[in-house]
């Protein structure tokens, strides 16, 4: 008979109460937090929605504006969509899930899922990308070495970007986003993460980068660029508005609270939306706008009705497909999708053909590492994890009495 403990047979009722117990204790249901609370509601389909349009606002912008300012050999596209807003959203919405779900189990659980979702299907992009690139890389495009697959792979880009090459351009939230889930992780498992400190914390993390952005703008230093680059300071802003759309949405802090915290992150990135030329500063006001309104959005989404009466009901099915793959849309479509590009424009393609074949080339790319990586890898090492921390319980937990595993057996 198979044993479960030490030395002490129990009938298959008493193995299953023992696995419950063990599984409760080992994913953390009983710690109760003020991020716990609402973790469990229902996803609303207006969720999907957001999601599915922000990865569809990235391609558009990659497809129809920035493919042909980084290859201007590309026909430009009659129409254009010049703001960038999808990205930073996507930052806005990845914090705000991150406080929906870091009650659940235990911080390295959360941390270790978190990780299993983003980096393999990453991974595996910058793999295929580097080999696509090497295959087909046009003259006087990137044509990558293996010391540029390693630095991709180690996203050394935002830290020293005049030796490190983007293999897609489109990378660069990756390291920021497992920042943003190991600082919330680090937060929540201390005092700095409830209650009053943590909102002198959010408000520290939007008012230090805007203090700092005159410096930011006037030619600093290498070593200052490097630090507030590689560590993001200038995007936690986005991050902050996460937490604070989540905060206003389970009434944690006061609207007038919210209005002023969601305001300071608005006016940081206003700030990160102007770039220093030899001219002056210059400012992208239509996608500081564009921002906005996402924030807004989401804010609306989050505290709102779901939209589920005003979705048609056949639509919903495509909604949530596209959002399930939009991970892997996000990290396949730019690079591959401008080669793309070129080669039907080599070939006597218009531009409007050109981007209509990038946008099913990312989708199709985004649903192949979906269901070959992202998917499987996340299971994998989720269920690696809980099996080595149920038997790492096992192991701690102290063995039943021998007349209690008797009367156990004998029922």
């Amino acid at each position: 008979m198979p044993r479960w403990g030490v030395g002490v047979e129990l009938c298959p009722s008493a193995r299953f109460r023992r696995l419950i117990c063990t599984l409760r204790r080992v994913s953390g249901q009983t710690q109760s937090s003020p991020f716990a609370a609402g973790a469990r509601s229902r996803r609303k389909i207006s969720w999907d929605v957001v999601r599915a349009g922000c990865v569809t606002l990235v391609v558009l912008y990659h497809s129809t504006f920035l493919g042909v300012e980084l290859h201007p050999e590309l026909i430009e596209r009659r129409l254009r969509f010049p703001f960038q807003v999808g990205a930073s959203t996507l930052l806005v919405i990845s914090a705000y899930f991150a406080c929906v779900t870091i009650g659940r189990g235990t911080m390295l659980r959360y941390w270790w899922g978190r990780v299993a979702r983003i980096f393999p299907a990453f991974a595996a992009a910058v793999v295929l990308i580097f080999a696509v690139l090497r295959v087909a890389s046009p003259e006087g495009w990137l044509y990558p070495g293996f010391r540029d697959l390693a630095s991709n792979l180690m996203m050394l880009w935002n830290w020293k970007p005049q030796d490190f090459a983007y293999i897609d351009g489109s990378h660069w939230t990756v390291p920021l986003q497992l920042m943003g889930f190991t600082a919330a992780a680090l937060l929540f498992r201390s005092k700095l993460g409830h209650g009053r400190r943590l909102r002198t914390v959010l408000w520290g993390a939007v008012l230090i980068p805007m203090a700092q952005w005159p410096l930011r703008v006037s030619d600093p230093p290498e070593t200052y660029r490097m630090l507030v680059d590689g560590f993001g300071l200038h995007r936690w802003h986005l991050f902050v508005a996460g937490v604070a759309i989540w905060m206003w949405s389970t009434r944690r802090i006061s609207t007038p609270h919210f209005g002023l915290l969601l305001a300071a992150c608005m006016a940081g990135q206003a700030l990160h939306n102007h770039a220093g030329t030899p001219e002056g500063l210059v400012a992208d006001w239509g996608s500081t706008y564009a921002v906005w309104m996402a924030i807004a959005v989401i804010a609306l989404v989050a505290r709102g009705p779901d939209w589920d009466r005003v979705i048609p009901s056949w639509a919903r099915g495509p909604i949530q497909w596209f959002a399930g793959i939009s991970y892997g849309v996000f990290l396949m479509h730019q690079t591959i999708g401008y080669l793309v590009m070129r080669g039907l424009q080599d070939v006597g393609f218009g531009p409007t053909l050109q981007t209509g074949a990038m946008v099913l080339t990312a989708i199709g790319l985004g649903w192949m590492l979906t269901r070959t990586v992202e998917t499987p890898a996340h299971k994998f090492l989720t269920s690696a994890y809980d099996r080595v921390a149920l038997a790492r319980n096992n192991r701690r937990s102290p063995p039943e009495s021998q007349p209690a595993a008797e009367a156990q057996t004998t029922r």
